[in-house]
């Protein structure tokens, strides 16, 4: 065993997990095709961006299914979803635009 052994074994093993990094970022834009956003169907502090004004972005929504935040589901699934009825009993979808119902206060 000479001296850059170890050198060379460290080399390969930063090499070894920079290509597993990179196999992974590769992965993500074919995950995120197969996803869309879905408008007034993520739980109070679940959705993943887009909460109206005076939020920031994932985890701010005030309410559940607030219909101007968003969630990553499926595509073609939004629209589908089974939600709860409004306390009005009015039926509630999913939509692939921001809603006006159900809005933070």
């Amino acid at each position: 065993m000479t001296a850059s052994t170890p050198r060379r074994a460290s080399q390969l093993t930063l090499c070894a997990t920079l290509a597993c990094a990179l196999g992974a970022m590769a992965a993500l834009p074919a995950q995120a095709e197969d996803m869309e956003k879905c408008y007034g169907v993520a739980l109070a502090g679940q959705n993943d961006c887009a909460a109206g004004p005076g939020t920031t972005c994932a985890g701010t929504s005030k309410v559940d299914y607030q219909g101007n935040s968003w969630k990553l589901v499926p595509a073609g699934t939004c629209m589908t979803m089974e939600l709860p009825a409004a306390a009005d009993g009015m039926a509630r979808h999913g939509a692939l635009m921001p809603l006006d119902r159900d809005l933070a206060s």
